[in-house]
């Protein structure tokens, strides 16, 4: 929409309030509302000021004053709202130059997509996640300096105790690791998952499919059609809104915390991407798997920066419980077609150009999403314009190699704290054309040690009591 339909839309719809949602720098929205009669048509030009100070992040108190863009692309009536109120995503400026605010992550991928078509290679870099979640009944959670604890309550679990399912009924449930496609009634959460479905086509996003997923306690997927880089992230930040909001209406609670249950699957956002150029894809050739040099060359900038890459695309501690060599992770940094063991992997569903991507399977639904598809395109941007090679594909099952073999291929790092390391050393290709700024990798490093890293090594862990206690 343009500005002039937005205001249009205001009357039509009686829309009492305007909700400006963006993101905060670890990549949570954030939002603040005002009367309708505030929009008009400059504020899509001149913005509108509010206290930047307490974002996490971003400004200190000192220099608090912050501009908030609306992007009139972006409206749609807020489905959970019980007064009329239209909902407009929005970057950030900065309010004396009135240029984009270099920690706002919406900003990192705007500069993503122009940095792509000034190389001239291409001009439309397309995403498409595949954000896993889990539906619970309930979780608690708390910590002091003498106690750590959390419980999670799943109606669905066949762990669950007696006293938490009327009657002791177990029947009918998943069991771990046999989650994945079952039909009711052992998939109990079909008509929840199809009116989140529904509520996400109503706000126009585009969805092709949704199931349980392999968890057991109500793990679940639901899938978008792909879009462009910025597009892309702003639905997946509507799709967590309408998913978690839906799921609190049926008295529920979703998380997209990778890795929330201890021996069974954690959820994980395989990450699909392509590049295009006008209406030509770029990916399809005659090489290995139907694929161009420009995409191997687009995987081995992948590969080759994956170790500081998931800094963003896996960007918690809870991330690295998931990521855990012999199960059923991607941490093998390899790439295949079909072979879902791999880091990278190569669709093949259809033999349409069209439909010829690439799958980077080491993401999971914790991360912010502007920064984690714009650092993807910018490794693949760089083994493109550098040539990287991957190497040779690996068509073999990796968990089931023998393990001189499986020491040869490398590795994504085992913690965080990995992950940070391997991007001090190695964020170059992310600087290119302005995109990332020094000042965002140092203020993302550091956030994550001090604010996530640190505080967790300090605490006691519950099983090491188990452990140690007696000692």
């Amino acid at each position: 929409m343009s500005p002039n339909e937005v205001l249009n839309m205001v009357k039509e719809k009686s829309i009492k309030f305007i909700d400006f949602k963006f993101q905060d720098f670890p990549g949570t929205w954030q939002h603040f509302t005002v009367p309708a009669h505030c929009l008009e048509e400059d504020s899509f030009e001149d913005g509108y000021g509010f206290d930047g100070s307490s974002i996490r992040g971003w400004k200190a108190i000192n220099e608090s004053d912050m501009l908030i863009l609306p992007d009139p692309a972006t409206a749609f009536v807020d489905p959970f709202t019980e007064i009329p109120t239209l909902s407009l995503t929005c970057s950030i400026l900065d309010p004396i130059t009135h240029q984009p605010y270099t920690r706002d992550p919406r900003n990192v991928a705007t500069k993503c997509i122009e940095y792509i078509k000034s190389t001239g290679i291409a001009d439309t870099a397309y995403f498409g996640p595949e954000a896993e979640f889990f539906i619970f009944d309930s979780a608690r959670f708390g910590t002091a300096a003498n106690y750590s604890m959390f419980e999670i309550d799943s109606e669905e679990g066949i762990w669950n105790s007696d006293a938490s399912i009327e009657g002791g009924n177990k029947g009918h449930r998943p069991r771990h690791k046999e989650g994945y496609f079952p039909v009711p009634p052992t998939d109990a959460l079909h008509d929840l998952r199809s009116e989140m479905v529904d509520v996400l086509m109503s706000i126009g996003v585009e969805v092709e499919a949704h199931h349980h997923e392999v968890a057991t306690a109500g793990q679940c997927e639901i899938d978008m059609k792909f879009g462009a880089l910025v597009h892309m992230a702003d639905q997946l930040m509507m799709y967590k809104y309408v998913v978690k909001n839906v799921a609190k209406k049926w008295g529920k609670t979703v998380t997209f915390m990778p890795k929330p249950m201890f021996g069974d699957n954690g959820s994980g956002m395989h990450v699909h991407s392509s590049l295009w150029k006008g209406d030509k894809p770029l990916f399809a050739g005659d090489k290995y798997a139907g694929l161009s040099d420009m995409a191997l060359h687009y995987i081995g900038g992948i590969l080759k920066h994956a170790p500081a890459l998931i800094a963003f695309c896996a960007p918690t501690t809870n991330s690295y419980k998931r990521l855990v060599p012999g199960y059923e992770a991607p941490v093998n940094l390899a790439y295949s077609q079909r072979n879902r063991s791999a880091a990278v992997r190569i669709p093949m569903y259809s033999p349409s150009p069209k439909a010829k991507r690439v799958e980077f399977r080491c993401p999971d639904p914790s991360c912010n999403p502007y920064f984690a598809f714009s650092a993807i395109a910018m490794a693949g941007m760089d083994g493109i314009l550098n040539k990287i090679d991957p190497g040779d594909p690996f068509d073999k099952n990796l968990y089931d190699l023998p393990p001189e073999e499986l020491a040869k291929v490398p590795q994504v790092p085992g913690s965080l704290e990995g992950a940070i390391e391997a991007l001090e050393k190695d964020h170059a290709f992310l600087l290119q054309g302005d995109v990332y700024t020094q000042d965002v990798i140092d203020t993302w490093i550091e956030y994550k040690r001090s604010q996530e890293v640190d505080p967790l090594r300090l605490r006691p862990h519950p099983y090491e009591f188990f452990l140690y206690y007696d000692c």
